[in-house]
């Protein structure tokens, strides 16, 4: 498979269109699923075990996901993944029709999803350098399109469409998600395959897993990628615990004005993803990345100090545009710069710190409401912010970056799936 330098290869286009589709369905469950809920009980304490039963899987198995994925087809890890997911839902689907639908089983069911998730998300993010070549450029372009639709698809379309399927029957949502889930099996199954990553000397699952982790760990880009999401996920969800309360108590505003909010923080999102790749080139992707932290926390100052709901509405957006960039810049580094067999690992360690840090964030984000003031969890956020801000900005500088990425060079164009990738030590010389 070729395609012409500089271009993304035909079989991004189905890659996009399968996350595209299911990014559609998880908006639709993204809205469906706590509506469901509620319409079988009326306990705090029973919706949040819905709720927290999908991030589960993440606290549990996140490494061990991703020494998995490390081992496996990642493309029939894909397919495979997404197909189990659609036959899942059949479960709530003919319980939903039989009148049988229970919390129990919808937690049972967000758990299992989540798992798939986590290796989908993991093995297409595997996957990408290696039908990419690698290329860095590609990759942040590719990436600004993935997060770009997946922010229309699951920010924008998905949750009001779940709400209106949800109104013609309680599974008509459900066999939505299921549907979405089968054809992006299906898109993926057509994709070229990748080399399975060379096997590693007969190591135990646990060692490999222990493996990747210290690899991030050990390496100080690496680990400052990984922290500013950890540490943004404590802030941020300090910051969406009591959102909806400051917004009522502080800027008088209503639930449709909610709603208007949280639009405006997606429309940044999507800003930021489109032009994520032009500050990266402008900048330094380094650069970059340190500029997109401290305006995320300098937005989030400033929806502390919003005196009126278009303030706190232009701070949300601006924040929202830093988060898309960040989203683009920092995954399409760590893609280009980590070699092919640790990349599953790499990713899932990444992506576990991240969610274990948000439960420490909506906690943190309580306490400091109930204890001082509503607007004290974003003062507390912004700051937090602003010190990760500091904090990580010589370890992911542009000097740093240029010396992975020198160490790191593609393996072949865009599309070349033929080749295994060398075993790239480079990136222990940033230590």
């Amino acid at each position: 498979m070729t395609s012409e330098a500089g271009k993304l290869p035909a079989g991004f286009g189905r890659l996009w269109t399968a996350q595209t589709v299911s990014s559609l369905g998880d908006g639709v469950m993204h809205a469906a699923l706590p509506l469901l809920a509620l319409t079988l009980t009326r306990d705090p304490m029973a919706l949040a075990v819905v709720t927290a039963a999908g991030t589960l899987p993440w606290l549990l198995f996140g490494v061990l996901g991703g020494a998995l994925v490390d081992r496996w087809d990642r493309r029939r890890t894909m397919w495979v993944a997404d197909a189990a997911r659609a036959v899942l839902l059949a479960i709530p689907v003919a319980a939903a029709a039989l009148d049988v639908l229970s919390i129990s089983l919808l937690a049972a069911v967000a758990f299992l999803l989540g798992l798939g998730a986590l290796f989908f998300d993991t093995a297409a993010t595997a996957y990408l350098p290696d039908l990419l070549g690698r290329d860095p450029a590609l990759l942040e372009r590719a990436n600004s399109r993935l997060r770009g639709a997946q922010t229309a698809a699951s920010g924008f379309a998905g949750p009001p469409l779940g709400s209106a399927l949800l109104a013609l029957g309680r599974a008509v949502p459900l066999l939505a998600d299921a549907v979405s889930f089968a054809l992006s099996a299906l898109l993926v199954r057509s994709l070229p395959s990748a080399p399975r990553p060379v096997p590693q000397a007969r190591e135990s699952l646990l060692r490999q897993a222990r493996a990747g982790a210290s690899y991030v760990f050990r390496n100080r880009l690496l680990l400052g990628l990984a922290l500013r999401p950890a540490v943004g996920n404590v802030a941020f969800l300090a910051v969406e615990t009591v959102l909806a309360l400051f917004a009522h108590d502080r800027l008088g505003i209503g639930a449709f004005g909610f709603g208007l909010l949280l639009t405006a923080e997606a429309t940044g999102g999507l800003l930021g993803a489109g032009i994520a790749s032009f500050l990266g080139r402008r900048l330094g992707t380094g650069t970059a990345l340190t500029c997109t932290a401290a305006v995320e926390g300098l937005a989030v100052l400033g929806l502390a100090a919003a005196p009126n709901p278009y303030v706190a509405g232009l701070a949300l957006a601006v924040c929202g545009a830093g988060m898309g960039a960040t989203m683009v810049l920092g995954p399409s580094l760590r893609q280009a710069i980590v070699p092919a067999h640790l990349m599953g690992r790499v990713a899932s360690t990444s992506r576990m710190l991240a969610m274990c840090a948000a439960p420490f964030g909506a906690f943190l984000g309580g306490w400091l409401a109930t204890t001082y003031d509503v607007r004290t969890p974003l003062y507390a956020a912004a700051g937090l912010l602003l010190t990760m801000t500091a904090v990580t900005a010589t370890m992911t500088s542009n000097r740093r970056v240029e010396a992975a990425l020198r160490g790191a060079a593609p393996v072949g164009g865009p599309g070349h799936l033929g080749s295994p990738d060398p075993v790239q030590e480079s990136a222990r010389e940033l230590l």
